[in-house]
C-alpha cells in the first residue's frame, strides 16, 4: 500500500490503482482495542487482497506488492507514520533539486549475510534510471537518466539529476534497494527476495499464500528501530483474501491479524472496537484512454461523458456515503501542498449539455438510441478493480446507466489486480475509460503517468499530452520542496481543464488488527513496528 508508488487502493492502496496501483497513503487514527503483553516467538497473519505478482520491488506499480516487499526491503529514506523523513538505509542525506547525497549506515547487511555497499545502492539508482530498462520506478522515485556514485569507503551515495525535481531526496530515498545477487540475476527476485529488509521469503504459494522469516541479525532503521525490541513476529504469512467479507471473518475468528476493508465489512469490525489505523486515498478517479484514434482522445467526448455523471451520488456509492470529495490528486493527508485543485474545474452535472456537446462533435444517436459517427458506434469499455468490494461494481453500473442514456454503449469489465497491472499500465490491451485510483505521496510522482511516454517504453498509460501541465510541471520541479506548490496547483488545473482525468471521491481505508498493533506509513504496515501481542 506504499505509494504509487502507483498504487490502487486498498490492497493499495491504490494503489494504488485502488487496490492496484498504489495505496500509498495518509493520515493515521487508531481505536483502543491494542492493548496486551507483547508476545515473543509468534506468527503473524496478514490478509492481502490480491496475488502481488512478480516480487521485484523496481518492476511493479501495485500496492499489494509494495506492502510484501517493505517485509524484504528497505529504502534509504523512511517516512515517519507523521509523514517526516527519518533515516532508513542512510543515517544521514542531503541534496536540492538536482544533487542528492546519502551516508548509509554502518553494518546494514543483505540477506545472505553480505554488506550493503554504496556502489551497489548506486548500481540499483543508475539501473531504474536507465530508460533502457523499463522499471516501473523511473520518474517515480528516479528521474529519467538520473547517475549515481557509490564510494564503499566513507559510505556515501552521490546522485546527480539530469532535469530538477523538487523532492529528488525525498524520491531517491524512497527506492527499495535490491543487493548485489539480485542486481545481478532478477529472476531471483520474482518468487523470492534479495534486500536488506527485516524479513526473507521461506514459501511462495501464488495465489495462495507468501511465508516470510525474521532475521535475527536486522539491527536498522527505519526511523529509531532498535534491535531486540519485543513483539515482533518471528514469521509472517500473507495470506491472499480477495473477499473482505471472508478477510473480515478471518479476522474476527483470529485467523488473521492484520486486513484492509475498505468496503461495508468495515462496519462490524468497528463496532468491535478492533484495533485500527486509517489511510486515506483516493478511490474515484476517472480516467479516459487519449491513445490516438480512440474516441476518449476527443476533450469534447472526455467532457461529455463527465458531464453526464452525478460525481457527488457516484462517490456516495462506491464509499458507501463514508467518502469525501476530492480536493487534489495527492492522497489526503500527504504531501506540502494543500490546494483545492478540483473545485470548479471539472465540467458540471448537465445531462442535457453533454447531449449537446456529442452532437457538435458529430456523434449523433443511430439504431437503438446508440450514438454513432462516420458509421462507427460509440461504444466503451469501461474496467474497474474487483478487489475492492461491491460498492465499485455498483458505481460502474450507475456510471453504465448514465453513459447509456447519453447513447453510449458501455461494455462493463470487473478485472484483478494483475489484469490492470497487464492491460492497463502494460498497455496490451484495449480500454477506454476506468476506475482507476492512483495513489502517491508527492505531486512529482505522478509526473510520468501524466505525461511522456506510454507503454511498455514509458508508465504514461492513459496517453496524457497537455503542454500547459508540462510547463507548469518543469515550473515546479526547479524549486525545492513546498515552495513551488503554486505551480504544482497549476500543473493539476490544466489536465482537469482537459479532462484528462476525473477526480472526484476520497476514502478512508481502515486496516484493523487483532493480536497485534503496528503503525503505518503512507498507507503501509511498517514491518518494524508490529508487535503480537499475548
Amino acid at each position: 500500500m506504499r505509494s504509487v508508488r502507483t498504487a490502487l487502493a486498498a490492497g493499495a492502496l491504490v494503489t494504488g490503482l485502488a487496490a492496484c496501483l498504489a495505496l500509498s497513503a495518509c493520515s493515521s487514527g487508531e481505536q483502543a482495542a491494542g492493548t496486551g503483553q507483547a508476545a515473543e516467538g509468534k506468527t503473524m497473519t496478514m490478509a492481502i487482497s490480491a496475488d502481488p505478482g512478480n516480487l521485484d520491488p523496481q518492476f511493479t506499480s501495485l500496492s499489494v506488492t509494495m506492502q510484501v516487499d517493505w517485509f524484504l526491503y528497505d529504502s534509504l529514506v523512511g517516512i515517519s507514520p507523521d509523514g517526516k523523513q527519518v533515516p532508513g538505509l542512510a543515517d544521514k542525506f542531503e541534496g536540492n533539486s538536482t544533487t542528492a547525497k546519502y551516508t548509509l549506515r554502518k553494518g546494514v547487511t543483505c540477506a545472505d549475510g553480505t554488506p550493503l555497499t554504496a556502489s551497489t545502492v548506486a548500481q540499483n539508482i543508475n539501473f531504474v534510471g536507465n530508460p533502457a530498462n523499463k522499471s516501473t520506478r523511473i520518474g517515480v522515485f528516479i528521474p529519467p537518466g538520473a547517475k549515481a556514485t557509490g564510494d564503499d569507503a566513507t559510505g556515501t551515495v552521490t546522485v546527480t539529476a539530469p532535469a530538477p525535481d523538487a523532492f529528488l531526496v525525498r524520491n531517491v530515498g524512497g527506492l527499495h534497494i535490491v543487493c548485489s545477487k539480485g542486481m545481478k540475476d532478477r529472476s531471483i527476485l520474482k518468487q523470492s527476495s534479495d534486500g536488506t529488509g527485516m524479513y526473507k521469503v521461506a514459501e511462495a504459494v501464488p495465489g495462495d499464500h507468501y511465508t516470510l522469516t525474521r532475521r535475527k541479525d536486522y539491527a536498522w532503521g527505519p526511523g529509531d528501530f532498535k534491535q531486540g525490541q519485543s513483539g515482533l513476529p518471528d514469521k509472517v504469512v500473507l495470506k491472499v483474501v480477495s473477499n473482505e467479507t471472508t478477510a473480515a471473518n478471518l479476522l474476527l475468528s483470529g485467523q488473521v491479524n492484520i486486513v484492509a476493508i475498505a468496503g461495508p465489512d468495515k462496519q462490524r469490525l468497528q463496532a468491535q472496537k478492533t484495533f485500527q489505523r486509517e489511510a486515506g486515498t483516493p478511490l474515484g478517479e476517472l480516467w479516459f484512454n487519449q491513445k490516438a484514434g480512440l474516441p476518449t482522445a476527443d476533450l469534447a467526448v472526455r467532457k461529455a461523458l463527465t458531464q453526464a455523471l452525478d460525481l457527488t451520488q457516484l462517490g456516495k456509492v462506491i464509499t458507501s456515503g463514508t467518502g469525501s470529495p476530492a480536493t487534489r490528486l495527492v492522497a489526503p493527508g500527504m504531501g506540502p501542498c494543500p490546494d483545492d485543485t478540483v473545485t470548479g474545474n471539472l465540467p458540471g452535472h448537465d445531462l442535457d449539455a453533454a447531449k449537446a456537446a456529442l452532437d457538435a462533435a458529430g456523434w449523433r444517436p443511430g439504431a437503438g438510441g446508440i450514438r454513432q459517427k462516420a458509421g462507427t458506434k460509440l461504444s466503451l469499455v469501461f474496467y474497474y478493480p474487483t478487489s475492492l468490494g461491491p460498492t465499485l461494481q455498483s458505481g460502474a453500473e450507475l456510471l453504465q446507466k448514465a453513459w447509456s442514456e447519453l447513447g453510449v454503449d458501455v461494455s462493463l469489465k470487473a478485472v484483478s489486480t494483475a489484469e490492470i497491472s497487464t492491460v492497463v499500465l502494460a498497455g496490451q490491451g484495449t480500454w477506454h475509460a476506468g476506475l482507476i485510483p492512483l495513489t502517491v505521496s508527492l505531486p512529482s510522482q505522478l509526473v510520468s503517468f501524466l505525461s511522456g511516454t506510454g507503454p511498455p517504453n514509458g508508465s504514461n498509460f492513459s496517453s496524457i499530452k497537455n503542454p500547459e501541465y508540462d510547463a507548469a510541471v518543469a515550473k515546479a520541479a526547479a524549486i525545492p520542496g513546498a515552495d513551488g506548490c503554486a505551480d504544482w496547483a497549476t500543473a493539476e488545473r490544466a489536465l482537469f481543464k482537459q479532462v484528462n482525468l476525473v477526480p472526484f471521491v476520497n476514502a478512508t481505508v481502515p486496516i484493523f488488527g487483532k493480536g497485534a498493533t503496528f503503525d503505518l506509513s503512507e498507507g503501509s504496515v511498517i514491518p518494524s513496528s508490529i508487535k503480537m501481542l499475548g
